[in-house]
């Protein structure tokens, strides 16, 4: 894999966007950041870092990208961002006051409860995380807060614990699970290996008392091949990586998929879910998502 090209654009000025030559958006920012400063190349994560921060709303949450500042679903990659900073050698006291800001937007954020009903399917009343601000949680922006709290020292906080419990009832009875919901007129609907793989890697450590997770480690490793999706591949391969489970062809399937990816579209979100997949068990978003004591 030809990591050294991977990481060097993803350092590049017009990188960001979702597409090559599209506007520089949070997600992709941010894990590019990310990328960049678990491979050693901090400089050239600066100013992503401080793209970021630039772009922080005064309630401390940060929008999809520069002409869409609302929603702030994506203010947990920056938090992990952030955080990743403080612990290398650019260290920044911006970098902690943005942090904290964004810590707090994301506390105050909350999915609207819903009355239970009897074929809702997952239970309605946990609250965790929506796409848009007051509406039902859904399983990937709370799956992204729960890993930057956690990440932050926040595990044990009480917010952190109810959208891990959200994340468990939204895993399916026989494993994995969808975007959100798990029965639609009464009947289960079909796993996706991003949202599996993205939830696993927030639930690693965490007790599986239920044995969904189990089952949902087995859908990845059935469904995984070297023909899947970059986005879908990184992810399932993050959240086996993070159960402990790494597939024994990982290499030669990212490798393959960096190929595809270098040829067809290399944008800076496949690019950096690459580079993030690439460190398997060593990937900063598996290192810091097991409970932690809370912050002080």
């Amino acid at each position: 894999m030809d990591l050294v090209d991977v990481l060097g654009r993803l350092a590049a000025k017009d990188a960001g966007g979702y597409q090559p030559g599209s506007p520089r958006a949070t997600e992709p920012t941010a894990l590019a950041a990310l990328a960049l400063l678990a491979h050693g190349r901090e400089a050239e994560a600066r100013p992503l870092l401080d793209w970021l921060a630039s772009f922080q709303s005064g309630d401390g949450g940060i929008g999809i990208w520069n002409e869409q500042p609302t929603p702030g679903w994506p203010t947990g990659w920056a938090i992990l961002a952030w955080t990743a900073a403080e612990q290398s050698a650019i260290a920044d006291a911006n970098d902690a006051r943005a942090r904290q800001r964004a810590i707090d937007y994301i506390l105050s954020i909350k999915g609207s409860r819903i009355e239970w009903i009897e074929h809702s399917g997952h239970d309605t009343t946990i609250i965790g995380w929506p796409w848009v601000d007051g509406t039902h949680s859904w399983l990937e922006p709370t799956a992204m807060n729960v890993l930057a709290l956690k990440h932050a020292g926040l595990g044990d906080h009480p917010r952190t614990r109810e959208g891990v419990r959200l994340l468990q009832d939204r895993l399916l009875s026989t494993g994995g699970c969808n975007y959100g919901n798990t029965v639609v007129f009464r009947q289960q609907l079909k796993p996706q290996l991003e949202p599996t793989g993205l939830c696993l890697v927030a639930l690693a450590g965490e007790p599986d008392a239920s044995g969904r997770v189990a089952k949902s480690i087995d859908y990845l490793q059935r469904e995984l091949t070297a023909s899947t999706a970059t986005i879908s591949l990184c992810y399932g391969l993050l959240g086996l990586a993070a159960q402990g489970h790494p597939p024994a062809m990982a290499d030669a399937w990212l490798t393959a998929a960096c190929r595809r990816t270098l040829t067809r579209d290399p944008s800076t979100y496949k690019l950096a879910l690459v580079a993030l997949a690439a460190l398997g068990t060593a990937c900063p978003l598996i290192h810091m998502s097991a409970p932690l004591e809370q912050a002080t």
